[in-house]
């Protein structure tokens, strides 16, 4: 993947659209879709705002000297520098949020979204990840 530089300000800024252009699409569609559904809608909003986004980036995993394009893959890319990975659970768990690090970790990426849109409110389901 390529440069994912950003300054704090920057990424913040896009980390703002993409929480406001989730929470557009969780007050519209509501909880208790299919993860599809939801990414579709986020891909659509996120590109009305004017964002590069890349769904179902495939990830590939470096070990040492290989590489092993075991068919992982961002739910969400934005701008190349945001990882947004969704999920519909019924509460987000510590491997959910290992996940996002190990994308953020082998994407090069400083920061990731992981949205879970079961939730009454969008704003109980989401947190924040920082590579530093």
């Amino acid at each position: 993947m390529t440069d994912r530089k950003g300054s704090r300000t920057e990424l913040n800024k896009l980390t703002g659209q993409v929480i406001g252009a989730a929470i557009e699409v969780h007050r519209h569609l509501g909880p208790g879709l299919l993860e599809s559904a939801y990414e579709a809608c986020l891909a659509y909003e996120l590109r009305q705002l004017g964002l590069t986004v890349q769904p179902q980036e495939p990830l590939p995993l470096v070990y040492k000297e290989i590489r092993l394009d075991q068919g992982y893959r961002i739910d969400l890319l934005v701008e190349r520098k945001v990882i947004v990975e969704l999920k519909v659970v019924e509460q987000i768990t510590p491997v959910h949020e290992a996940q996002v690090l190990s994308y953020l970790r082998f994407s090069g990426c400083k920061v990731g979204l992981l949205l879970n849109f079961n939730v009454k409110l969008l704003k109980e389901g989401i947190r924040r990840f920082i590579m530093t």
